[in-house]
């Protein structure tokens, strides 16, 4: 397999394509390294799988230091012609794309960056696939897409007409542009909605990385809608597994498309959340209560059946152990460990 890992420098796709490489296989990684959240994170990232920061120069490929079976390109899924001329260099069997514009807030004040990163690039994706026959299109959606509305625990199968972001409707508008890809050209695809990932080289805009962060200098924290909130935390390393688990298996419906939950199944209330942060790093969180977010939910919980059906998958990772990894890598990045 020739795999194409969009989002390489970004927290899932940098733990995907690093995983593939260590397989064997000849992974080429993609990022436009945006400056969403701080990039030294991105470049650290890279860095790690032996992308050398001062290598990486527009329009051409970095060789990774660590790996002969590594290359990346830094490009922007919204420049067609440059997509277009990979995939025609190239010639992909496989393509992951967790390229994306993240964030549910940020939406809300930059709604273009949404339509142009998560709906036009995706759709050049979409095209670049078909018209070089990949074989398995895996691309990230998001738990976001069943909005506030839906009776959880989450099923594939229920309702997703009511998105209460731009963020939630650019990834159901993938979803639906995945699918009419499938129907009309027969490109196997798989969707993976993903369930509030987080460990290690995460993002610091999530709540883990904030509270860890806050809790840890003595600093204060917000807590929406009175901490009556729960989220179902996804560690990264059970994530990565059930990804690599999907890549090699495409759908073989008569419309090869499928739509999978990757989620831990077992959402945890916010304040034990806090509670748990503050165990783990010793201190006392100051709280600032706050009401709810435009755009926010107030629960996520990822039913898995399908998918511990046809891949086994099961998370093995709790929430106190997951943070525990994630708060001794925490601390090394912050004193210049890595990067």
């Amino acid at each position: 397999m020739k795999i194409l890992v969009t989002g390489a420098a970004g927290f899932i796709g940098y733990y995907v394509a690093k995983k593939l490489t260590l397989q064997g296989f000849d992974v080429i990684g993609l990022d436009n390294i945006s400056d969403y959240y701080d990039v030294s994170l991105k470049f650290a990232r890279l860095s790690d799988s032996g992308i050398r920061r001062g290598k990486i120069k527009t329009g051409e490929f970095a060789q990774s230091d660590k790996f002969p079976n590594y290359r990346f390109v830094p490009l922007d899924l919204t420049d067609r012609e440059g997509i277009s001329s990979l995939f025609g260099k190239e010639q992909f069997t496989h393509v992951i794309n967790l390229a994306a514009q993240a964030g549910v807030r940020y939406s809300l004040e930059n709604p273009f960056s949404y339509i142009n990163s998560n709906v036009v690039g995706f759709a050049n994706l979409l095209e670049a696939c078909r018209v070089s026959a990949v074989q398995h299109l895996v691309y990230a959606s998001s738990s976001s897409v069943y909005g506030d509305d839906t009776p959880i625990p989450y099923k594939e199968s229920a309702q997703t007409d009511h998105p209460v972001s731009l963020y939630a409707a650019t990834k159901k508008a993938n979803e639906l542009l995945a699918y009419s890809y499938s129907k009309l050209y027969n490109l196997p695809a798989t969707g993976i909605r993903f369930f509030t990932v987080y460990g290690p080289w995460g993002r610091p805009d999530m709540a883990p990385w904030l509270f860890v962060s806050a809790i840890s200098k003595g600093k204060p924290i917000k807590v929406f809608n009175q901490g009556e909130m729960q989220r179902d935390f996804t560690f990264i390393d059970d994530v990565v597994e059930g990804v690599l688990k999907i890549i090699p298996s495409p759908p073989s419906s008569e419309v090869p498309h499928t739509i999978y939950n990757m989620g831990c199944s077992s959402p945890v209330r916010l304040m034990d959340f806090i509670r748990i942060i503050e165990k783990t790093t010793g201190k006392e969180a100051i709280i600032e209560m706050a009401k709810m977010q435009p755009g926010d939910v107030v629960s996520t919980f990822a039913d898995t059946k399908l998918l511990e059906t046809n891949f086994g998958y099961k998370p093995a990772t709790s929430v106190e152990i997951g943070i525990e990894k994630f708060y001794k890598w925490f601390k090394d990045y912050e004193t210049g460990e890595f990067g």
